[in-house]
């Protein structure tokens, strides 16, 4: 088993890392994309990439176990 060193920002976080990744290859993915699609298809993805490491670094703040709980419950349905 891994020895695990306590982050100390959500940025030390590995799952923070890979979502910050996927949002760069998506933006460089979407550039690509037809200009007609820039608000539509491409803005979505964008979003909704920027999103992901968004809401680690929120839930990265909660502190107490019953908030984290509670964050990650209204996050998942609201997403």
């Amino acid at each position: 088993m891994k020895n695990f060193a306590a982050a100390c920002t959500f940025q030390d976080l590995r799952v923070w890392q890979l979502a910050h990744q996927f949002v760069l290859t998506v933006y460089a993915l979407t550039a690509n994309f037809p200009k007609h699609e820039i608000y539509g298809l491409s803005s979505q993805m964008r979003r909704a990439s920027v999103s992901i490491p968004a809401n680690i670094a929120e839930g990265f703040r909660r502190r107490g176990k019953p908030d984290k709980a509670r964050f990650n419950l209204e996050t998942a349905v609201g997403q």
